[in-house]
C-alpha cells in the first residue's frame, strides 16, 4: 500500500513539474508556475522520506540528519534568494545549477560504493540455508554483476562533475573573481583531458569484473553473498572524478563573457541529464521526470540561443568569443571610428515627449543601476502624453537567458509591450526615438558590416533604422564582449552619459515639467 501511495506522490510531482515548466514560458504565470513546481517537489521529498522502502523492506531511519540538511539548505536558499540583486541573478543561477551537478556526482559516488559491495543495493542474498559450509557454494557461478547500473553511475558522475566544476567557474567569471584564461594549444589540452575521462571510464566499465571478487559469509545458518573490490577499481573510479572536475574547469575557463548565457544554459542541461541518471538508479519517477525536463529545456534553450547569435554550439565552445579582444580602458574613440556626439537630458526629454513612437532597448547597464522601475515610470509618463512606447528584447541581452524579461517583469512592465528581436527590427524604421539603456553588443552594427569582428554574423537589434538613437552608458568602455561599438560613432546616434537610474529619473522630472 505504501508503495502505491509513493508512486502516486511521484506521479503528482511529475505532473506539477510539467505544468510549472509550461507556466514559466509567460511572465504573467511564471511565479505561479514556480510555486506549483515547488509544491510538487515538497510532496516528492516528503513521500520519499516517509514512504520509501528498500529491497528488503527497510524504511529510512536517519530522520535527524535528513531534517537538519533540509533546514540548513532551505535557510541558505531563502536568505540567498531574498538578498540577491538582479545583477547578481545570473551568477546565482549558475551557482545553484552547480550544486545540482554536485549532488548528481555525489549520488554516483555513493552508489558506486554500494555497487562494488553488494549485488543489489541494501540486500543480502540468502541462498540454500541447509548448506553448512562455505565451500559447498560456488559464488562465481551464482552471482554476476549487472553492467547497466555501472553505466548509469559513470554517466551521472562525469556529467555531474563537469556541470559542477564548470558552473563554479562560470559563477566566478560572472562576478569578476575569475578571468578568462587562454593559452596556445588550450583546445588540444581540453580535448586530451576529455579523451582521458572517457578512456579511464571505459576501461573501468569493461574490466571491472576482473577487479571484483565475490565474498561469502555465514551467519545464523544462512549464507550471504557480497563483493570485495580491488584497490585499482576504486582508484580508477576516483581518477574519473578528478579528471571530470578538471575538464569542467578547462571547458569553461577560455569561454568569453558574451557567450556566458549560452554556457549557463548548456551546463543547466548537463545537470538535468545527471539528475535523470540518479532517477534511473533509484527508480524515482519524480527525479527522472525532473531531470529529463531540465535536460531537454536546457538543450532546446541552448540551441535557440546559438541560433539567435547565428553561431554553432561548437563555435561557442571553442571560439573563446570575447575573451581576448577587449579594448584598453580609456580608449574612447579612434581615428578609424570617428567622433561621438553627446546629448543633454533636457534635449533627450524634449525629443521623446514630442515623438510618436519610442522603443526602449534594455541591457545589462539597466540591471546594474537597478533602473527597471524608473524605466517603467518613464514609459507610463510618455504613454500619458500619447507616445507609443515599446521594448525591444534581444535573446542574449544581459548575462543569462531571459535576463531582461525577468528584469522588466519585476517592474510590472506589460508583457504585450515586449518585442522579440525579429518584430522589433521590423518596427525600428517607423520609430522616432530608440533609447538604448546599457545595451552594447546586441546593437553593434559590426555584426553586420565588419567581417573581421568576432560578432560578425550575429543577429542584432537594428536600431540604426530609427530616426534618432540615444544611447545611455556610464562611459565609452566596450561591452561585455570587449568589442568597441560602431553605433556610438554613427550620425544618428547621440550619447547620454550617466547612471541609468539617475538619467531616467532626470528625464522623468524634465518631461513632467514640459
Amino acid at each position: 500500500m505504501q508503495g502505491q501511495i509513493l508512486t502516486i506522490g511521484y506521479l503528482f510531482a511529475s505532473v506539477t513539474f510539467i505544468l510549472g515548466l509550461k507556466m514559466l514560458s509567460h511572465p504573467a504565470t511564471a511565479r505561479r508556475g514556480n510555486r506549483i513546481a515547488g509544491f510538487g517537489m515538497v510532496i516528492a521529498i516528503l513521500a520519499t522520506i516517509f514512504l520509501y522502502t528498500d529491497d528488503t523492506g527497510n524504511h529510512l531511519h536517519n530522520y535527524a540528519l535528513i531534517a537538519g540538511a533540509l533546514a540548513i539548505g532551505s535557510l541558505v536558499g531563502v536568505l540567498s534568494a531574498k538578498k540577491v540583486k538582479m545583477t547578481a541573478m545570473p551568477e546565482m543561477v549558475s551557482l545553484f545549477n552547480g550544486m545540482g551537478g554536485a549532488c548528481a556526482a555525489l549520488i554516483s559516488i555513493v552508489e558506486f560504493n554500494h555497487y562494488i559491495s553488494k549485488p543489489v543495493r541494501g540486500e543480502q542474498w540468502i541462498v540454500y540455508p541447509p548448506l553448512s559450509t562455505l565451500s559447498e557454494l560456488n559464488a562465481d557461478s551464482l552471482v554476476q554483476l549487472s553492467k547497466g547500473p555501472l553505466l548509469v553511475i559513470l554517466i551521472g558522475l562525469i556529467i555531474g562533475a563537469v556541470s559542477f566544476a564548470g558552473s563554479v567557474v562560470a559563477w566566478g567569471k560572472l562576478n569578476g573573481r575569475i578571468r578568462d584564461i587562454t593559452y596556445k594549444g588550450q583546445h588540444v589540452v581540453n580535448l586530451l583531458v576529455m579523451v582521458m575521462v572517457f578512456a579511464v571510464a571505459g576501461y573501468l566499465f569493461y574490466h571491472i569484473d576482473s577487479g571484483i571478487t565475490p565474498t561469502l559469509d555465514m551467519h545464523a545458518g544462512h549464507i550471504s553473498i557480497g563483493f570485495s573490490a580491488a584497490y585499482w577499481v576504486k582508484m580508477l573510479f576516483y581518477l574519473v572524478v578528478v579528471l571530470a572536475l578538471a575538464y569542467g574547469i578547462f571547458f569553461v575557463m577560455p569561454i568569453g563573457g558574451a557567450d556566458m548565457p549560452v554556457v549557463i544554459s548548456l551546463l543547466n542541461s548537463f545537470t538535468g541529464v545527471a539528475a535523470a541518471c540518479g532517477g534511473f538508479l533509484y527508480d524515482n519517477k519524480a527525479m527522472l521526470t525532473g531531470g529529463i525536463l531540465v535536460g531537454a529545456a536546457g538543450t532546446l534553450l541552448t540551441i535557440l540561443m546559438c541560433k539567435a547569435m547565428n553561431r554553432s554550439l561548437k563555435n561557442v565552445l571553442i571560439g573563446s568569443f570575447g575573451s581576448s579582444s577587449a579594448a584598453t580602458p580609456g580608449q574612447v574613440h579612434t581615428q578609424e571610428q570617428g567622433v561621438y556626439k553627446e546629448i543633454s537630458v533636457s534635449e533627450a526629454a524634449l525629443l521623446m515627449t514630442y515623438a510618436n513612437k519610442v522603443i526602449i532597448v534594455p541591457g545589462y547597464g539597466l540591471a546594474v543601476a537597478q533602473a527597471q522601475h524608473a524605466c517603467h515610470e518613464l514609459e507610463k509618463l510618455l504613454t500619458e502624453k500619447s507616445v507609443d512606447v515599446k521594448y525591444a528584447i534581444h535573446p542574449v541581452a544581459g548575462r543569462m537567458p531571459g535576463h531582461m524579461n525577468v528584469l522588466l517583469a519585476e517592474a510590472d512592465v506589460s508583457y504585450d509591450k515586449l518585442l522579440e528581436m525579429e518584430t522589433a527590427n521590423e518596427e525600428f524604421s517607423t520609430t522616432d526615438i530608440v533609447l538604448v539603456l546599457g545595451a552594447n553588443d546586441v546593437v553593434n552594427p559590426a555584426a553586420k558590416t565588419d567581417p573581421a569582428s568576432p560578432i560578425y554574423g550575429m543577429p542584432i537589434l537594428e536600431v540604426e533604422s530609427a530616426k534618432t538613437v540615444i544611447v545611455n552608458k556610464r562611459s565609452m568602455k566596450p561591452g561585455y564582449a570587449g568589442i568597441e561599438n560602431q553605433l556610438f560613432f554613427r550620425p544618428k546616434t547621440s550619447m547620454l552619459f550617466g547612471d541609468a537610474k539617475t538619467v531616467l529619473q532626470q528625464l522623468i522630472m524634465v518631461i513632467k515639467n514640459l
